[in-house]
């Protein structure tokens, strides 16, 4: 939502970080930066979700401040070895390298440590969202430079088709796979949030706009 207050009062109540949709959101880079300063301001990390390919978006928000990269449809491990290459700099990937944008804090870092920065602090998270992704987690979950997975339901839900398992069963396959045990869960919050950390998540993401809904219609009684 392209509202810096909701990103401010998120910081304020304590949450551990905002994560920036600007796959289904409509924030450009602009807005995102206006996002990033202020979630900097308060000593919150911010994770931003690009669209689909949108390699150039994630290294501008990068560039900006954003400490991480929630990359959907990464299906296969040659999607998960291009995401690692736009966002690691040579000679390990291909990012553009500059230490003037915010990430460098305006060129006041020397270039050595701009480098360690960003390859020690970016996380980078791939979205499973389709059966192919499931069951391909290990050897994408392994590509060295992806630190995580996040399961998308809702697209995993409208791809799947009446031959492949239920959305339920596909997502207990990836969160039961050892090869997957590894990496950093990331689990959408479905209810009960202990709950979800108590099953083996490591980070659970709230939707605002459900969170807000809920409130709202809330209201009417």
């Amino acid at each position: 939502m392209p509202c810096e207050d909701v990103v401010e009062m998120l910081a304020v109540a304590g949450l551990d970080f905002v994560l920036i949709d600007c796959e289904h959101g409509p924030a450009d880079v602009l807005a995102l930066r206006h996002h990033l300063a202020l979630a900097d301001a308060h000593g919150m990390p911010v994770l931003v979700r690009p669209g689909e390919g949108e390699h150039v978006l994630a290294q501008r928000a990068l560039d900006q401040g954003a400490q991480g990269i929630v990359a959907p449809h990464v299906d296969s491990v040659a999607d998960a070895e291009a995401l690692v290459r736009a966002l690691r700099y040579p000679p390990r990937g291909v990012r553009g390298f500059a230490t003037y944008p915010r990430a460098g804090r305006f060129g006041t870092v020397t270039a050595a440590e701009h480098r360690a920065t960003a390859e020690e602090r970016t996380l980078v998270i791939a979205m499973l969202e389709s059966p192919a992704a499931i069951r391909d987690a290990g050897a994408v979950l392994a590509v060295d430079g992806i630190d995580g997975y996040l399961v998308g339901t809702a697209d995993l839900g409208a791809v799947r088709s009446a031959d492949d398992p239920t959305v339920a069963e596909l997502l207990a396959a990836v969160r039961a796979d050892p090869a997957a045990a590894s990496a950093i869960r990331c689990d959408l919050a479905t209810g009960d949030t202990a709950a979800a950390f108590g099953a083996g998540a490591q980070v659970v993401v709230h939707n605002l706009a459900h969170v807000l809904m809920e409130a709202f219609r809330g209201l009417r009684a």
